[in-house]
């Protein structure tokens, strides 16, 4: 809407220091802000902008909420200052990134998933009331994505799940919310600000080593579409964290059109048939092909 575009546009105005501004030093923000200063000396920023050795623009409060001179003389007000409650989105990524924009982790931050949905720095982190001492969250991290995720909250409450609940693990470990490259391993369904392990491979090899290969002979639905096209990720009803409840049923999704099991055109099963799967025996599909995700010794993957 154009009209709210120029209120935009001149919240963002009102909230730039103008030229000519005077740095005043943070000494000078004591006085109201005693709160905020008293415990900023604990803050990791501090080290960097508190120093004294350098430029006023880069130095205390002023570094990233521009020339205090108008705001002193004023006596408060968010209109000489720039405050970040009135800043648009693109505006707060770009003040932080003045200094956060040389870390890899972060590369690709404009175009991860989060910045498309105009979530920035300042919906996650909290320079100065942080309630975590690792990374400034304004939130315990997992109450922290589980505000916006509420679906992925659902599936962590699976019988079977990664133990993120419990404090095992963590999202970051598995996600870069800063934003990741395309994986040279497909995405399928794969949700974005997936982080990567070596050589661009999926954040699940970091943990399950044992699958990582190269293998002389591949499960195509591995080294195509990666883990998340039998597993779920985050919680299933199933030990392994399969997509279905029962083995057989996901392998037949994509195993369906071999004429050595299953009923045949009439739809009659066929008793003498290899893999019979109205026998118990064959609905188990791993009992014989152990080295599903891979092996160097049988095409068909057995033991």
């Amino acid at each position: 809407m154009p009209w709210l575009r120029r209120f935009v546009a001149l919240c963002v105005l009102a909230a730039t220091p103008a030229l000519g501004a005077t740095y005043v030093g943070s000494e000078a923000c004591k006085t109201c802000h005693s709160d905020v200063w008293s415990t900023f000396y604990r803050n990791p920023h501090f080290k960097n902008l508190a120093s004294g050795k350098e430029a006023p623009e880069n130095t205390g409060c002023e570094s990233c909420h521009g020339p205090g001179q108008a705001h002193v003389e004023a006596h408060g007000g968010k209109a000489t200052i720039v405050a970040f409650s009135q800043l648009a989105p693109d505006k707060i990524l770009d003040t932080c990134l003045r200094c956060h924009s040389q870390t890899l982790s972060r590369a690709n931050i404009r175009r991860s998933a989060h910045t498309d949905a105009d979530v920035v720095c300042t919906n996650c982190h909290s320079v100065h009331k942080a309630a975590t001492p690792k990374f400034l969250l304004a939130k315990k991290q997992v109450d922290l994505c589980y505000t916006c995720h509420t679906d992925v909250r659902a599936q962590f409450s699976m019988p079977f799940k990664h133990r993120v609940n419990e404090g095992v693990m963590q999202c970051t470990d598995c996600h870069n919310p800063h934003g990741s490259s395309a994986p040279s391993w497909g995405m399928g369904d794969r949700p974005r600000n997936t982080e990567q392990a070596q050589a661009n491979e999926e954040p699940c090899l970091k943990c399950h080593i044992d699958k990582r290969g190269p293998f002389v002979y591949e499960h195509a639905a591995v080294r195509v579409d990666g883990c998340e096209s039998c597993h779920y990720s985050h919680g299933s009803t199933n030990a392994r964290l399969l997509k279905r409840p029962v083995v057989f049923t996901l392998c037949l999704e994509c195993h369906n059109g071999a004429g050595n099991f299953g009923p045949t055109n009439n739809g009659v099963i066929r008793p003498d048939s290899m893999h019979n799967l109205a026998n118990p025996v064959y609905q188990n599909c791993i009992t014989c092909h152990t080295r599903i995700h891979g092996s160097n010794a049988d095409s068909d993957f057995l033991r």
